[in-house]
C-alpha cells in the first residue's frame, strides 16, 4: 500500500488551503506549486478531481485561484486521499468493487489485511487540515524554542 503523488501532493496542497484560510481569499495554483517546489500543471490535475468532488471551489478572475469547501475542521486526509487515490486497502481483497476473495472467510491473511486497513482508515478519518496546521505549528515554535 502506496500512496500516490496525486495523495501526497494533494495533501500538501489542501495545507497550504488550511493555512491561509482565515484571509478568505483564494490561493492560486501558481503559490500553491511555488510554496511545495511542484509543477503547477500537475497540481491543474489534481485540483480538478478536488473541485469536482466537492472539497474546493474555484474563484475566477485575476485575484482568483482556491479555497476549501468548507471549514478545514470538517476536512479529514482520508477524505483528500480517497478523492485522490480511490480506497485505500493492503490487499485488493478487501475492496468491495474487486469483489470477494477467492478464499472467501477461509483466507489466513484476510484478518490481518483488514486490522491493518482499519487501523489505516482510523487515523486518515481522524485527522483534520486544521489538526495539521495545529500540530505543524506547534512542531515549529517547539523547533525555535528549543533551536
Amino acid at each position: 500500500m502506496k500512496l500516490s503523488t496525486k495523495g501526497r501532493y494533494g495533501l500538501k496542497a489542501m495545507y497550504d488551503l488550511a493555512v491561509y484560510e482565515d484571509l478568505h481569499e483564494p490561493i492560486s495554483l501558481k503559490a500553491i506549486a511555488s510554496n511545495n517546489n511542484l509543477s503547477e500543471q500537475y497540481l491543474e490535475q489534481i485540483f480538478s478531481k478536488l473541485k469536482k468532488s466537492g472539497l474546493v471551489n474555484s474563484v475566477r478572475g485575476a485575484q482568483g485561484g482556491y479555497v476549501l469547501s468548507r471549514s478545514s475542521k470538517e476536512i479529514t486526509v482520508g477524505d483528500i486521499i480517497r478523492v485522490l487515490d480511490g480506497p485505500i486497502a493492503p490487499s485488493m481483497c478487501l475492496l468491495e468493487e474487486v469483489g470477494p476473495c477467492i478464499s472467501g472467510k477461509d483466507c489466513p491473511t484476510r484478518a490481518v489485511w483488514k486490522k491493518i486497513k482499519d487501523s489505516v482508515d482510523d487515523v486518515i478519518d481522524n485527522i483534520t487540515l486544521y489538526d495539521m496546521v495545529i500540530e505543524h505549528k506547534l512542531i515549529k515554535s517547539d523547533s525555535i524554542l528549543n533551536g
